[in-house]
């Protein structure tokens, strides 16, 4: 036999049961939702700094290629440096040869025009003067002299042009090896910037990893207790629900059972032909419905 008495008593101790594992299902959701926004926040940084590090690297990798192909093409312009350097010293050297032989008998005032000059009116006095042998042998000689001299200087001015187009190739290619450098320097440091910014985020991104396990943590377990709190109530939902049908159930039986009552006494008052009251009518109405 059931005892009523028993499970009125379990039916209120579940209904408070649930009440408190409604509020602490709440409350847990609350923390979970707060634990998650915490692990949010983190991996959002995480992301943030994973992109910004392959945007970097890639960046770097780009800057690293540009300096490999810039000392490539420094290095041609050191060797084109090299062998314009070595053509100018060899011109100085055949420059100072000729200096040194030339300064014997050629004045360093005399230039080649003005040597073609003195030809030119030794050679017009020897055609229109009258003169002795010997002073046309020594005019002969004197011109003899100055066109020996005039080759000379001509081919030391041809010196002089060749060392000053030497020098100039040589200046042209130090500039050009000198900005090549340069180049160089300003990508490699622009690429070790960039490795080291890099670097920075990934020791960033490590220490984050290490701060969120707590949190990971913490909102695992809430998710497991969040899990095994909801299977409780929904567990004294179960029990709950099946108490509250009995109860109703047994509250039904119990009208209809007064209602057959009373049905009975206002049939009996008819059979004995004795005055209905407006709660007989009543009555006796709610047993045909």
């Amino acid at each position: 036999m059931v005892d009523h008495e028993v499970l009125r008593k379990e039916f209120e101790q579940k209904k408070k049961e649930v009440a408190q594992l409604r509020s602490q299902l709440h409350s847990i959701h609350q923390e979970k939702e707060t634990a998650f926004q915490t692990l949010r926040s983190f991996r959002d940084q995480i992301h943030s700094k994973t992109q910004a590090m392959t945007t970097l690297k890639q960046e770097r990798d780009n800057l690293t290629k540009e300096v490999r192909l810039l000392k490539e093409e420094r290095e041609k312009l050191n060797q084109e440096v090299k062998g314009k350097s070595e053509v100018l010293k060899d011109v100085e050297q055949k420059k100072g040869e000729l200096t040194g032989e030339f300064s014997k008998h050629i004045q360093e005032r005399e230039s080649p025009g003005k040597l073609k000059a003195m030809i030119r009116k030794l050679e017009e006095k020897l055609e229109t003067e009258v003169m002795s042998f010997e002073k046309e042998k020594q005019l002969n000689k004197e011109v003899k002299k100055l066109k020996a001299d005039y080759k000379a200087l001509a081919g030391m001015e041809e010196v002089w042009k060749e060392r000053n187009t030497a020098a100039a190739n040589f200046s042209q290619s130090r500039k050009q090896a000198q900005i090549s450098h340069h180049a160089v320097q300003e990508k490699a440091q622009q690429s070790q910037e960039k490795h080291q910014a890099l670097s920075q985020l990934y020791d960033d991104v490590k220490k984050i990893r290490e701060e969120i396990k707590p949190s990971e943590e913490t909102h695992q377990k809430l998710r497991i207790k969040y899990q095994e709190t909801k299977q409780e109530l929904d567990k004294g939902m179960k029990r709950l629900h099946e108490l509250s049908k009995f109860f109703d159930e047994k509250e039904e039986k119990r009208h209809k059972s007064k209602i057959q009552e009373r049905t009975d006494e206002v049939k009996e008052k008819i059979k004995n032909r004795q005055k209905l009251s407006m709660d007989d009518i009543l009555a006796f109405q709610a047993s045909d419905e």
